[in-house]
């Protein structure tokens, strides 16, 4: 972190903690969001100095994976979201074109062998450099919502059909 002389920031710098690794290599062809990936498996390959870490993490049916947008390309504001037909800001969305390239994924832990942790539902490209990992719990994280903003509009059968990215 990189503070001015006033106390602010104009810096963060983040060290990937490991590799994630799918299925996934073109992201036209990669699911929208973990929602429509079921099935689609792959592995998050954990440095050593950070394997220690997973310690307890199989406790847990849900991770939240924390990632940097390595191939994002460029920044934009105002972005038009893929199940929608009427431009909203990024922040109103889940674009990779936010101003900080940061992905964050739920993803299904499936199983933990040394410093490799395996996972379902995963939406994220092969080589994703991984920032960090939470875990999720229905007790601090599941909310009842009242809204859903412009994905209430969203017809459930044709998000899963579009969201998949197979065609069908």
């Amino acid at each position: 972190m990189n503070a001015q002389k006033d106390g602010s920031i104009n810096s963060v710098v983040y060290h990937p903690i490991g590799i994630i690794r799918s299925p996934h290599k073109e992201g036209s062809k990669t699911p929208i969001q973990p929602i429509y990936a079921d099935g689609c498996r792959g592995f998050v390959e954990i440095f050593p100095q950070y394997a220690e870490g997973l310690r307890g993490l199989e406790d847990f049916s849900h991770i939240f994976l924390i990632f940097h947008l390595h191939l994002r390309k460029e920044v934009k504001l105002i972005v038009k979201p893929y199940l929608h037909d009427k431009e909203k800001g990024v922040f109103a969305t889940r674009s990779p074109h936010r101003p900080n390239a940061i992905g964050l994924s739920l993803v299904r832990l499936e199983k933990i062998e040394g410093s490799r942790v395996y996972v379902n539902d995963l939406d994220i490209l092969d080589g994703t450099p991984l920032l960090d990992i939470k875990p999720y719990t229905k007790e601090l994280d599941s909310r009842l919502t009242s809204k859903d903003g412009w994905i209430e509009g969203i017809d459930p059968k044709e998000a899963r059909r579009k969201g998949r990215r197979t065609g069908t």
